[in-house]
């Protein structure tokens, strides 16, 4: 059974750099069964897909965050890790990390994904 754990600072300033890891368990990230993503969901708003990486450790990202979004992983501890640069007010969401074993590279709809971390609420302010 897949169990994804998401981790990271609650609260940021403005400008800031937003780093949450994502630890595995039950299943390798270098699976090519399964794609690893990012999403999240401001306050009162819907999910938004961020950005997902494969077991070969390719990266994919929303058009509207790849200046500032990359994904990486650390296979020795089975993590998958985000980094948002610049971040503003604007970023304050609930993070999630979510497994699927189908590629899509905007899905927001929950079905989807076989497998959520509970989620890390992320703050920005000043």
């Amino acid at each position: 059974q897949v169990q994804l754990q998401e981790s990271g600072p609650g609260l940021l300033k403005p400008s800031q750099t937003l780093s949450l890891t994502c630890t595995v368990s039950g299943a390798s990230i270098r699976s090519e069964y399964y794609f690893w993503n990012w999403l999240r969901q401001p306050p009162g708003k819907g999910l938004e897909w961020m950005g997902v990486i494969s077991g070969s450790g390719i990266a994919w990202y929303s058009p509207s965050l790849k200046n500032r979004l990359s994904i990486s992983r650390d296979t020795s501890k089975n993590q998958v890790t985000l980094q948002l640069d610049s971040v503003t007010p604007e970023n304050t969401a609930e993070y999630y990390c979510a497994a699927a074993e189908t590629f899509s590279m905007s899905a927001t709809d929950k079905d989807h994904y076989d497998t959520w971390g509970q989620g890390t609420q992320v703050t920005v302010s000043s």
